[in-house]
């Protein structure tokens, strides 16, 4: 079963042509949305069809075509394009409502597996979705065939989302309460610490009262600021490792002799999740936050980016 769909859906990209195109081009010239219609089977694949559209920049939704019959027919408008899905080209619900699409003037795509049927008749532009034989050992149900419409309604969201130039944040935006959304929506400063919580010392502290500032904070790390408050570098974990490797005396030790200078830090504005890529990149675990001008404005851990979901 898994391979005959496998081949149906294989087929397909020797079928990605000057229709193809067309049907892409109708899509990105529209005005209006892009209204999903099929019955039975081929309903259920249209709205899947349309909830992709939606999701990747191109407005969508599915009409019911009996429906569409009974007043319906009002919510497809001049402007809109109308994408008709029917395996036999002949669905009854259907072949109603075509020539009131018509009427109307949205362009009509149909992905259909009868190029000789009643809808290829009435399409502006046809995409041949048909299947040798369904998966189903009677060859009835429809499995094949859907599965075919599916992927050929994907082939079309994603040529047009790339096309666009549509971005991760742009699909992040039609996806705000996901994972998805937390990760490529949210900023540094909604999620970093700020004011009594932020770890600092000066150059000239004794790494003894450095390594306090560091526990009472609990950042594993504590950032060096001149009189401005602009960072003039960073001491961590491994910092204090490689002190002690070196038989450092805490008591008289500077921060200034100790600490790592030319640190990465974030912005505010930054993405939450350009931030994960930082830390994973340089192998860190903290980030120190500052303005433009350098001034320390904020800091974060990987179990700050954690709690926020980003990770």
């Amino acid at each position: 079963m898994l391979a005959t769909e496998a081949e149906a859906v294989g087929a397909l990209a020797e079928r990605l042509g000057e229709e193809f195109a067309a049907a892409c081009r109708l899509l990105l010239d529209c005005k209006g949305r892009a209204v999903v219609t099929g019955m039975g089977k081929s309903g259920h694949v249209g709205r899947k069809i349309a909830a992709t559209l939606a999701s990747t920049g191109s407005p969508s939704f599915f009409l019911h075509p009996a429906e569409a019959s009974h007043g319906d027919i009002g919510m497809i408008i001049a402007g809109d394009v109308v994408i008709a899905l029917s395996n036999s080209g002949e669905t009854g619900e259907l072949l109603t409502i075509l020539p009131l699409i018509k009427r109307i003037g949205a362009p009509l795509i149909a992905l259909t597996g009868n190029r000789a049927s009643t809808l290829a008749r009435y399409a502006t532009v046809t995409l041949d979705v048909s299947v040798p034989a369904e998966a189903c050992p009677l060859n009835l149900a429809p499995t094949a065939s859907t599965t075919a419409a599916l992927a050929m309604g994907d082939a079309l969201a994603v040529a047009v989302l790339e096309a666009r130039g549509f971005t991760e944040e742009d699909f992040a935006r039609s996806h705000p309460a996901g994972n998805l959304g937390r990760r490529l929506l949210l900023h540094v400063d909604e999620v970093m610490r700020r004011g009594a919580e932020l770890p600092s010392t000066g150059p000239d502290t004794l790494l003894g009262a450095g390594l306090l500032e560091m526990s009472r904070k609990g950042l594993g790390m504590t950032t060096v600021l001149d009189e401005r408050g602009r960072v003039l570098g960073i001491f961590t974990d491994g910092d204090l490792r490689r002190a002690l490797d070196r038989q450092i005396d805490v008591h008289s030790t500077t921060m200034r002799e100790v600490m790592t200078t030319g640190c990465r830090v974030a912005k505010p504005r930054m993405l939450a999740a350009e931030a994960v890529r930082l830390m994973q990149e340089h192998r860190i675990t903290a980030l120190p936050v500052v303005d433009d001008a350098g001034v320390l404005v904020g800091a974060l851990n990987v179990h700050d980016l954690l709690r926020a979901g980003v990770m």
